[in-house]
């Protein structure tokens, strides 16, 4: 499986936006798909994720009620509506794929995206 996340940007403070991550190859309906974030000299961190068939969601709890993933297995693609955005939300955006259902452990993902820049201006 091959993933390419984009959509990201610059956007002010309580902006929003949609992230994609589309993937390539085989089973994608079969994978966990999470969303990690990184800021430069900080180790990644989980986001949200969405189980394969997309019956289960998991956020982390600094974007609960803020952010919302999604998947579209038919056009093997995945998504992450970010709403009400704030400056400590900038970071790079990774979407991944796990065998895990809805893992948010990072060291149980096995592909990556190359990552998309989000960032929030105050």
């Amino acid at each position: 499986v091959q993933l390419q996340a984009y959509g990201g940007g610059l956007v002010q403070a309580g902006g929003s936006l949609r992230l994609s991550c589309a993937a390539s190859g085989r089973a994608f309906s079969r994978y966990g798909l999470g969303w990690f974030r990184q800021v430069s000299g900080k180790e990644r961190e989980f986001v949200a994720v969405i189980s394969g068939p997309g019956g289960t969601t998991h956020y982390a709890d600094s974007v609960e009620d803020r952010f919302t993933v999604s998947r579209d297995n038919a056009k093997n693609t995945a998504y992450l509506q970010v709403n009400s955005l704030n400056p400590e939300d900038t970071a790079v955006y990774y979407c991944g794929a796990s065998p895990w259902q809805a893992s948010t452990v990072e060291s149980q993902y096995i592909y990556w995206g190359q990552g998309t820049q989000v960032t929030v201006s105050s």
